[in-house]
């Protein structure tokens, strides 16, 4: 059975945040294409709907489309209820008072796009103007949102709630060897290096923390499962705040010596444990970055 669409249209007033809206969306899982022509969305949709694997578009159309494109929205509206159904066509129209649209120009020194193409000289002349011009789509709108006094994390906010999305955090818990440098990207480390090391076993110096040897050898040593549960214990404590926190990934360094041995068992265990406890909204990935060493 085939996948129902989702299929929103954003649009808005220029500095109103239709490009943030379309950011989240794209985080959301959302297949994005911004300033796209009202003449060629029903085509541009259907080809997309083709591809067993896209089921959720988001298209920006704003005042930088043909007025003539613009002014016939309501049959682009009306012809993709008629093709997809009503429940697969959300319109999400996005603005803000004029006061806080000419002090973000201001801010940001951007020229308003009917500056640029020169249909009027001034911009609270182009504010106004765009409002009659957007009215066919902001008319039709199914979600309005007013961000005048909104920060990006609460418009994030505000668009989840409207779509009933839930947050979905990726735990990446990345095994690492410190001689190679600690991962810039980590938000938190952990330095197991205080753990029996099996480097000096010449039997298990070329095997790994994924081989059978390797784990007979650690499971001789109580420690190490404790270490590994006063960790998990950690996370499992703190990680669920993120889920209220706007991120996405989440990257906890496991770091030993030379990333072989004792960061990728400890990195498995953690995995097992977090797996087995954390909210379903977050999924753990365990990856080993200096895998390509071990066989030297």
């Amino acid at each position: 059975m085939t996948k129902q669409a989702s299929i929103i249209i954003v649009s808005g007033r220029s500095g109103s945040g239709k490009t943030s809206v379309l950011n989240i969306l794209e985080d959301f899982g959302f297949y994005v294409i911004d300033n796209l022509p009202l003449s060629i969305v029903p085509e541009t949709i259907k080809k997309l709907t083709s591809d067993d694997s896209i089921h959720k578009i988001a298209l920006g159309v704003d005042v930088r489309a043909p007025a003539a494109d613009l002014s016939s929205f309501p049959k682009v509206h009306d012809d993709l209820i008629a093709c997809y159904g009503e429940s697969a066509i959300t319109v999400l129209y996005t603005t803000a008072t004029e006061s806080v649209l000419v002090a973000r120009f201001g801010a940001t020194r951007r020229v308003h796009p009917l500056m640029a193409t020169g249909v009027t000289g001034n911009l609270p002349k182009a504010i106004l103007s765009e409002i009659e011009l957007l009215e066919p789509i902001a008319s039709l709108s199914d979600i309005k949102i007013d961000t005048s006094y909104l920060n990006t994390h609460e418009l994030k906010e505000k668009v989840r709630d409207y779509l009933g999305v839930q947050n979905q955090v990726t735990i990446n818990l990345l095994s690492f060897g410190f001689k190679y440098g600690t991962p810039i990207d980590a938000d938190f480390i952990f330095d197991v290096r205080v753990l029996p090391n099996p480097h000096w076993h010449i039997e298990l110096r070329q095997q790994s923390g994924e081989d059978a040897p390797v784990q007979a050898f650690f499971a001789q040593h109580p420690e190490v499962d404790e270490m590994a549960a006063d960790i998990a214990t950690y996370l499992n404590k703190w990680l669920p705040s993120f889920l209220q926190n706007n991120r996405h990934t989440i990257t906890i360094g496991i770091g030993c010596t030379g990333g072989q041995h004792r960061s990728v068992y400890m990195t498995r265990l953690i995995e097992r444990r977090l797996a087995q406890s954390l909210p379903n909204q977050m999924r753990v990935v365990a990856k080993h970055r200096e895998k390509r060493y071990w066989c030297c």
